[in-house]
């Protein structure tokens, strides 16, 4: 099955850089930013025990799943970045706090008509790409969601990868 593989050390380096959008209601052609948000809380986020991002939020917009992972409410956030400046690792980016989040739709009618989505066809140098991949810890490769996988450094915690 065919999967959308995201690669967050080579976004880090083409963050600035177009990424070309399909869905008409996403401004900028920003769509790949709810891609980024999810790869982040997925495996960057350190999923702390106190929580510090989620206590900041003064209008509870984020919240830790029972798989740890935090979920944030999209209508509930008025962008303050609050969480963003609590999180003591640095993993919550400001740029990913909008007040307008444009939220990705997976170009479902791209695919249907066996089409690459427009983000990864325009996508700099392969930080996004569409294929037959497989989670891989040996490669950095981890899944978030049933279609989406991560490539990035992951960080354990005595020796444990969290959430897995």
């Amino acid at each position: 099955m065919k999967k959308l593989l995201i690669d967050l050390d080579l976004y880090a380096e083409n963050k600035d850089k177009d990424f070309g959008c399909s869905y008409f209601y996403h401004s900028d052609n920003k769509g790949v930013r709810s891609l980024m948000e999810l790869a982040t809380y997925g495996i960057i986020c350190r999923k702390c025990e106190l929580e510090p991002c989620v206590a900041a939020c003064p209008n509870e917009a984020l919240e830790k799943q029972e798989d740890k992972i935090l979920q944030k409410y999209n209508m509930r956030c008025t962008s303050c970045k609050s969480c963003s400046h609590a999180c003591p690792f640095g993993a919550i980016f400001p740029e990913m706090m909008t007040y307008l989040v444009p939220k990705c739709d997976f170009c479902l009618d791209r695919l249907i008509k066996n089409e690459v989505p427009a983000c990864v066809k325009d996508s700099p140098q392969g930080v996004l790409s569409y294929g037959e991949f497989e989670e891989d810890e040996e490669k950095n490769i981890y899944a978030v969601g049933k279609n989406i996988l991560v490539k990035a450094e992951h960080w354990e915690r005595n020796g444990v990868i969290p959430g897995r």
